[in-house]
């Protein structure tokens, strides 16, 4: 192992360097987690206690290394007992990331499989609703106009916000990765107001109007008839069915994917 240089009489090599920063990471990234929270001052304290045992370790000082370690072991178990909430938080976002995903097998749905389950369910009690799933490049202009949800795709929660009482169910709900990222946003207008004859409502033109503009597929359901289309580069598809829906939203979101993958790594290494 090659020395690099020595801290009185401390010798430091390569392999050390490259272990303080993984554990020096990993510090950091617990302590964000917990930020906010009576645990991180716990934790700073821990933190703080285990430094002080590694020096007396490494200046050999037995009895004060030794009762520093009974003050550790006691600390961890108090961490543990009294910070239940905060673990659950840290191993349900460590459980959530697509790494871990890999090994795992997941039963969860995928998304297109609770958005036609949605939309079918919203068509049948003639809920309007309008959804935009961003493909590539985020629309962060139109998430502004909204209100930001910052929650997991899920079927209830849509229901809820496209429900006619609700102060959310006008304007779209944008949908980034597998994340809702707002509600109640303003989409441009299509300036298309008929296809073959047939006029088309607000929702249309707004979903038909977003697609021409960026990179997303819109999700349309109709207040008036029930009926459910899909807006893709431009152009509307109306009419479909179940299996039709959930085919098309397969194939034209495989790259909320590649999405999901970014979000993660903007993520570990700390982007907003």
């Amino acid at each position: 192992m090659t020395e690099l240089f020595k801290i009185g009489f401390l010798t430091v090599s390569l392999f050390d360097l490259l272990d303080i920063m993984i554990v020096s990471f990993v510090i950091y990234k617990l302590y964000r987690i917990i930020k906010g929270t009576i645990a991180a001052q716990i934790f700073l304290g821990l933190i703080l206690v285990l430094f002080l045992s590694f020096l007396a370790q490494a200046a050999e000082f037995k009895a004060f290394g030794w009762m520093l370690k009974l003050i550790t072991d006691i600390w961890v178990i108090a961490f543990i007992i009294l910070f239940q909430p905060e673990i659950r938080r840290l191993l349900l976002i460590l459980g959530r990331n697509p790494l871990l995903r890999m090994f795992v097998k997941n039963d969860e749905k995928n998304l297109a499989d609770i958005l036609t389950e949605t939309a079918f369910e919203l068509s049948q009690n003639q809920h309007g609703a309008l959804i935009v799933l961003v493909r590539t490049a985020g629309i962060r202009g139109i998430v502004e106009t909204g209100e930001v949800i910052n929650a997991r795709v899920n079927k209830n929660l849509l229901r809820s916000i496209f429900f006619p009482r609700s102060p959310l169910h006008d304007g779209a709900v944008i949908i980034k990765g597998d994340i809702i990222e707002a509600a109640r946003c303003t989409l441009p207008l299509s300036t298309e107001t008929d296809i073959n004859g047939e006029t088309l409502g607000m929702r249309h033109r707004a979903g038909l109007g977003i697609s021409e503009t960026a990179d997303v597929v819109s999700l349309i359901v109709s207040e008036e008839t029930g009926g459910i289309a899909l807006a893709i580069d431009g152009k509307l598809i109306k009419g479909l069915s179940k299996e039709t829906l959930k085919s098309q939203l397969t194939k034209n979101l495989k790259i909320t994917k590649d999405i999901s993958w970014k979000s993660f790594f903007d993520q570990t290494l700390g982007k907003k």
